[in-house]
């Protein structure tokens, strides 16, 4: 998916940002009871040109409420492929589409719309060209409902995260995010996993390139339809991103090579 020769140009009609186009992504799965309460909140933002929904193999009426939305472009695939697998069509959609600025928001309600305008003005700006919507930095992610195994796990994982790849970012695990067009068009994002550590590996790729990763705070906002993953797929996850970091360290050193970590 990387190479900024791998996607036709075509022009989405810009609207508000310094004559850029904004595009919200919403990688989705079984989201039905959430995704019009978080599509209001993301459209009523004048900024947001298109809203791109994919919707990956729900059991709900997930698909059918987002054909019903407007401004929104939906995208099915017949089954279930991954997490890491839907935002991969998500981003190649809104780069198909002619997006400048691509956000993740996800439809569960998990994440307020309303840092939408400061992560766009922060990437547009050209301040940065990766901003995460942390959790972690208003020091009220347990107050806001995050369970607490998960802030124990996060903070962990974010340690060991900073200390493999030598850097200071709040919270590695943010599914709230804000990225440039010229950054996705260089990150091989086609080698990373279908599943959950393809967040990780993202922001390891943007490491790898020479990117400085910017952050906001995001208040912290659990719900019993806010998606979530079991136990044991978190250990998963977790044991995956520390391989993400030993390899992107051992790549770093020179040591081995990895198609997640390409030399330059």
């Amino acid at each position: 998916m990387g190479g900024a020769s791998g996607f036709p140009l075509v022009r989405y009609p810009k609207r508000m940002y310094q004559d850029q186009c904004v595009v919200v992504i919403m990688p989705a799965y079984n989201a039905a009871k959430t995704l019009r309460q978080t599509y209001d909140d993301v459209i009523r933002h004048e900024m947001v040109d298109l809203v791109i929904v994919v919707d990956d193999g729900s059991h709900d009426e997930t698909a059918r409420i987002a054909a019903e939305l407007p401004r929104t472009k939906l995208i099915v695939h017949p089954q279930n492929l991954g997490y890491g697998a839907n935002q991969k069509t998500c981003y190649r959609m809104a780069l198909e589409e002619g997006a400048d600025v691509i956000i993740m928001v996800h439809p569960d309600y998990q994440y307020t719309p309303d840092l939408i305008p400061a992560m766009v003005s922060l990437v547009a700006s050209g301040l940065y060209p990766c901003v995460l919507g942390s959790r972690i930095l208003g020091g009220k992610a347990l107050a806001g409902g995050m369970p607490l195994w998960r802030y124990v796990s996060n903070r962990v994982l974010t340690l060991l995260g900073n200390w493999l790849m030598a850097t200071k970012v709040s919270e590695f695990h943010t599914g709230y995010r804000a990225y440039s067009r010229e950054l996705l068009e260089q990150l091989p994002l086609a080698e990373n996993s279908n599943d959950f550590v393809f967040d990780n590996q993202v922001l390891a790729q943007v490491l790898w390139f020479g990117h400085v990763i910017g952050e906001i705070s995001c208040p912290t906002r659990y719900s019993p339809e806010s998606s979530s993953i079991g136990f044991w797929r978190s250990v998963r996850y977790g044991l995956g991103c520390v391989s993400v970091g030993v390899v992107y360290r051992l790549a770093r050193w020179g040591w081995i090579e990895s198609h997640l970590f390409p030399k330059q």
